[in-house]
């Protein structure tokens, strides 16, 4: 019983983090989202600030570029099968998610531009029993501004360079009465009420070669930014509190390699090959604080770190754009994508499973300076099981499986050019 109440606690200090560092939302923008973020080596609006910066040298130099749209998020249900009164599903989420993208004209060989994004950051709650004892409610918010900065080092060669400044804020709660009701053990009628925020700071890196006119080679690096979240905590115990303080907890955004290429024929027609290195073997345990301050009987199960050991993942990308002459833009990709979750540490806080992604939109050139249009993506995550005894989590040691959940996202955007 004591290894169920220390893994109610500790699984559940992460949950308001995890979503950022397990859970990236890399669609940023209307022809991101058609194209399945299979969108780096051939870029051509206000979103190249975003996704490949060194692009905005190959811009046409006397305009500049805006857009913004927003993006609304579905998230269905994800359920959980085991035998009474463990099994449980997830409340179903819808979330807007707001876009900004500007590129400068060209000062000589130097081009800026800006990004308003967020890029990770979902909100999860469960209200039955056994799952409300680990994450009754993780909300995070990361809101990300990107200047970048490029050069065109000749006609064929470009690299750029930016900064990512970040700012989140999360709430976490977690309450077992229900749960220490069921099982009859009062030890385990423990809740946890927390919230904080922190602003941070990173780097992005970016290059373009172009051999031909009709081939692009790219490279982006976006660095890895440690999510050090400070705030306050309220610790209970039988509905009584026991700590109400500073708590601090540091989660990495791990870094990411994107090297991509594109081919276009007939300057209609373009095909797009991505492939996405993330690290999130950063994320190697979890550590939460509370300033030194002395928690008590809460000790052994709110302070003792815990391993996450996070694997690096690989996402594969293609994705196809073809204008038409009618005014319109269709666009498509597919990706395979993997999980860094692996089933030694798993929780109910990011019950991830690897993925296959399709989406698709289109763009309508309204008149020569302003364009908009609509993109749709399906994120299918696979069903699977938990072997019993391989999980650290208390409940999922005995098995059962997972299935639902994935996204939904539906966006639109408006481009001008000017």
């Amino acid at each position: 019983m004591k290894k169920i109440i220390r893994g109610v606690a500790l699984s559940v200090a992460v949950s308001s983090l995890v979503m950022a560092a397990g859970y990236k939302i890399p669609e940023q923008s209307l022809n991101s989202m058609a194209l399945g973020a299979g969108y780096v080596a051939h870029t051509d609006g206000a979103d190249t600030n975003y996704y490949n910066p060194a692009n905005m040298s190959f811009m046409q130099d006397e305009k500049r570029y805006v857009e913004t749209g927003i993006t609304l998020a579905h998230l269905p249900e994800i359920v959980y099968s085991l035998s009474a009164p463990y099994s449980g599903k997830s409340e179903t989420e819808s979330l807007p998610i707001p876009f900004f993208h500007y590129v400068s004209k060209a000062y000589g060989d130097y081009r800026w531009g800006v990004s308003m994004t967020a890029p990770g950051g979902l909100t999860k709650r469960w209200s039955t029993p056994a799952q409300k004892a680990y994450a009754e409610e993780f909300t995070l918010k990361v809101i990300e501004l990107n200047p970048s900065l490029s050069y065109r080092v000749n006609d064929q060669f470009s690299v750029a360079g930016g900064l990512r400044l970040i700012y989140s804020e999360g709430i976490v709660k977690s309450d077992g009465a229900e749960m220490s009701a069921i099982i009859g053990e009062p030890r385990a009628n423990i809740a946890r009420d927390m919230e904080g925020d922190t602003i941070e700071f990173g780097y992005n890196l970016a290059m373009t070669y172009k051999p031909t006119s009709d081939i692009n080679l790219a490279l982006t690096y976006r660095s890895n930014v440690d999510l050090d979240e400070e705030g306050t905590a309220t610790l209970s115990a039988g509905g009584m509190t026991l700590y109400d303080g500073y708590a601090d907890v540091s989660v990495p955004l791990p870094a990411a390699l994107n090297v991509a290429v594109s081919k276009t024929w007939d300057n209609m027609f373009t095909l797009e090959f991505n492939y996405e290195r993330t690290f999130w073997s950063a994320y190697e345990t979890l550590d939460f604080g509370y300033g030194g301050a002395n928690i008590g009987p809460l000790a052994p199960v709110f302070d003792a770190p815990i391993p996450k050991d996070w694997e690096d993942t690989n996402t594969f990308r293609i994705a196809a754009t073809v204008k038409m002459e009618n005014g319109i833009t269709a666009m498509m990709g597919f990706a395979l994508d993997e999980t860094p979750v692996i089933m030694e540490t798993i929780g109910f806080e990011l019950p991830d499973s690897d993925a296959k992604i399709f989406s698709m939109g289109f763009r309508y050139q309204q008149t020569e300076n302003l364009s908009w249009g609509l993109a749709m993506l399906y994120d299918a995550k696979e069903s699977f099981s938990v072997t019993k005894g391989v999980a650290d989590n208390p409940i999922l040691a005995n098995g059962g499986s997972f299935g639902g959940g994935g996204a939904y996202l539906t966006t639109v955007g408006v481009s001008y050019e000017y």
